[in-house]
């Protein structure tokens, strides 16, 4: 069976971790999209407020299957 995969890139964002910031990403994905097939994590990066660490954000770049 042939396939074909559109890929897009987002950020997450969160205040708990890294991690989270990724599920986030794929859990927003997910919500409007269909046929998530994979993702991958492409940087991160965080921001800092009065000397600690504020936000988590990852960029994440996510997979899903075009419809036949």
């Amino acid at each position: 069976m042939d396939r074909v995969y559109k890929r897009i890139e987002v950020v997450g964002i969160s205040s708990t971790s890294f991690d989270d910031a990724v599920k986030k990403a794929v859990e927003k994905a997910a919500s409007t999209l269909h046929n998530l097939a994979w993702f991958e994590v492409i940087e991160q990066h965080g921001r800092i407020e009065g000397g600690k660490v504020a936000e988590f954000q990852a960029v994440v770049k996510i997979a899903f299957k075009l419809d036949q």
